[in-house]
């Protein structure tokens, strides 16, 4: 089994820290500034979190981002063109694990997301606990709307999160949610001032950290078997129709 020490310094796009109390505050970055979502990460953190799940000493997990966004950019338009079937073999490849490793971390997780969170906003809303400050808005700006597919997992945890009719609308129209509407829909738990968003991430943190490692990892444990169902069920297919769809995009200019 890794100890901490021989992977919290392993990836670029997280920094690990960890305290006394086995609490993991896991920040995400690109170059010490806001993540710039892309190749990196997505091949990332898939190990990342398995690396997390596999060490029991990680007891209580925060997550958030850096500065003023929790994830972006908007997509450039030539992602609208297709790509070679080796980058899509590779974005099946990392997409099967991405969510199912970020689901097998048997801790429970606290996000706390800092801002605009427009690329793979479904991880964040995945915790346990949702915190989001009042300048966070919501979209998944990846996908429909840049010619994509959604179909890497965002097609299956939405419509659980914020019903079918909703997800539908949301994923095909980029919608973008405000803080204070992600909040009335469910995907949030409380919505903060920035300055203070920090502060009650260590407080629940704290809270749940007093209770034993069994019931804080069985806990966790039932309370996601149904996205984890969801996730080993349909994503390999969903994958692949996402795959598929891009040999039909027409092919970038030479």
């Amino acid at each position: 089994m890794r100890e901490f020490d021989d992977y919290k310094n392993s990836y670029k796009t997280l920094t690990m820290e960890r305290d006394a109390d086995g609490i993991l505050l896991l920040t995400a970055h690109t170059d010490g500034g806001p993540l710039r979502w892309g190749a990196l990460p997505h091949e990332e953190w898939p190990h990342a979190f398995h690396d997390i799940a596999m060490d029991r000493k990680n007891r209580v997990i925060i997550l958030t981002g850096t500065g003023d966004e929790f994830s972006g950019p908007r997509p450039p338009a030539a992602t609208r063109y297709a790509r070679p079937v080796a980058d899509m073999d590779r974005i099946v490849f990392d997409g099967r694990h991405l969510l199912a490793n970020l689901l097998e971390i048997q801790a429970p997780i606290i996000s706390a997301i800092n801002g605009p969170c427009i690329r793979h906003s479904e991880i964040p809303l995945l915790s346990d606990i949702v915190l989001a400050s009042d300048t966070t808005v919501i979209e998944d700006a990846g996908h429909f709307e840049s010619g994509l597919v959604p179909g890497d997992g965002v097609n299956l945890i939405y419509p659980m999160l914020m019903g079918h009719n909703r997800a539908r609308y949301f994923l095909m129209t980029s919608q973008k949610l405000s803080a204070q509407q992600a909040q009335d829909w469910g995907l949030v738990n409380e919505v903060l001032p920035k300055d203070q968003l920090m502060d009650r991430a260590w407080e629940w943190a704290r809270e749940l950290a007093r209770h034993n490692d069994m019931h804080l990892r069985n806990t966790r444990q039932i309370m996601t078997l149904e996205f984890r169902k969801k996730i080993f069920d349909h994503l390999g297919y969903t994958l692949q129709m996402e795959a598929m769809a891009n040999l039909g995009r027409d092919k970038a200019p030479e």
